[in-house]
């Protein structure tokens, strides 16, 4: 036997493959993980046929197609009313969870300490472990995941060096307000910590609420990386392209690391969604494209046994069970699989310590028939 110590021993499969696996041996409706089941838009894929014809298949810039990150430049001050440089403060990367990754390890050295939100998407921690930081965990609680910013003032010590910020939130729905982000910055004037915001459902904002980026607020964004996909964003999960917004200085240490870990991004598709959305009607009908969904699947299951919680922006339900059973949540999904034929995730794996409040959560990126025959059958639940 080989003599090897893993870097990250408490890690083993995500609970997105495993309930995918799951699903699939059961033949069970795949409301887990978050993919769409419907096509992109032809004239995308038409897009990426043309690139291609045209010649675009060899390495892009290191950083990113000029043009790509021109049209992002654009639509971010279109959208937020700010100026980033194309040349020294955008980066194409290969999804979000790439620009994440990158995003850490050009700032996190051993013993540095990241303040993380769970429930937190499943990349965060094992990441910052990975690089020899620490975990420091504030628990969100439903039904509403607020947050206490002054417990938040609790968990800094002088060797914080992070805080990762996600809305809206993946698993929770949940999003960030004015008052959190000016509550942010009263607790981090006067510093070194950066920020780490995770934006990937910027567009995925409902009810007339407006999505409060850290770019919108001069002391955040100045320290600042912010992670954007375009696999949200166009319905092209498996593209894995995105991209990140950062001040020069931080930039410049993100690409020492990106140029090493994936140096160019796939080059047809670069070209292809840059043409795409210079027409920015090609993508704002997205908030209401899946309030629409959200709306939908929520008056299904009006008539389940579920508890519904709030969803203010993602494409994630999060549903209690608590008046069902007193399983745990793991137990109970895995039991959704095989006796009902529906594949959620337990938002217990969304917490390093499995804190388990009896919530599962739904995708309702589906097409309406898909959400409708997984609504007939948990109503019988």
């Amino acid at each position: 036997m080989l003599n090897i110590q893993s870097k990250l021993p408490g890690v083993s499969t995500t609970i997105f493959s495993v309930m995918s696996k799951l699903a699939a041996e059961h033949n069970a409706i795949n409301l887990s993980q978050g993919f769409p089941d419907y096509p992109c838009d032809p004239k995308l894929t038409e897009l990426v046929n043309k690139a291609m014809k045209d010649g675009y298949n060899q390495y892009a810039p290191m950083p990113g197609n000029n043009f790509l990150k021109e049209t992002i430049a654009e639509k971010v001050a279109k959208l937020y009313q700010v100026e980033y440089n194309p040349d020294t403060e955008i980066t194409v990367t290969a999804g979000g969870t790439q620009a994440i990754f990158t995003a850490l390890a050009a700032i996190i050295n051993p013993g540095d300490e990241v303040i993380i939100f769970e429930p937190a998407y499943d990349s965060y921690a094992p990441t910052i472990k990975l690089l020899g930081g620490l975990v420091k965990t504030y628990e969100l609680a439903p039904p509403n995941y607020g947050i206490d910013w002054d417990m938040v003032k609790k968990l800094f010590t002088s060797s914080t060096r992070m805080i990762i910020l996600n809305s809206p939130q993946n698993p929770t729905g949940s999003i960030l307000s004015e008052e959190d982000m000016k509550a942010l910055i009263k607790l981090i004037n006067g510093t070194d910590i950066l920020i780490l915001s995770d934006e990937v459902y910027e567009h995925l904002i409902f009810d007339d609420q407006k999505h409060k980026s850290v770019m919108l607020f001069p002391e955040l964004r100045e320290r600042s990386f912010v992670v954007a996909s375009f696999g949200k964003l166009l319905h092209a999960t498996g593209w894995k392209l995105g991209y990140c917004l950062a001040p020069a200085q931080l930039t410049k240490e993100f690409r020492k690391v990106h140029q090493f870990n994936v140096f160019s991004v796939n080059s047809p598709m670069q070209q292809a969604i840059a043409d795409y959305i210079k027409e920015p009607g090609n993508y704002t009908g997205i908030t209401s494209f899946f309030e629409e969904k959200r709306n939908y699947f929520r008056g299904l299951l009006a008539e389940s046994r579920f508890e519904l919680l709030p969803c203010n922006g993602s494409y994630f339900q999060c549903a209690s069970y608590h008046k069902i059973s007193d399983e745990k949540d793991t137990d109970f999904s895995i039991r959704l699989i095989k006796e009902f034929g529906v594949a959620t995730i337990p938002v217990s794996a969304f917490y390093q310590k499995a804190t388990d409040h009896k919530i599962i959560r739904f995708c309702f990126a589906k097409e309406n028939s898909t959400l409708a025959m997984a609504a007939e059958k948990l109503k019988n639940v």
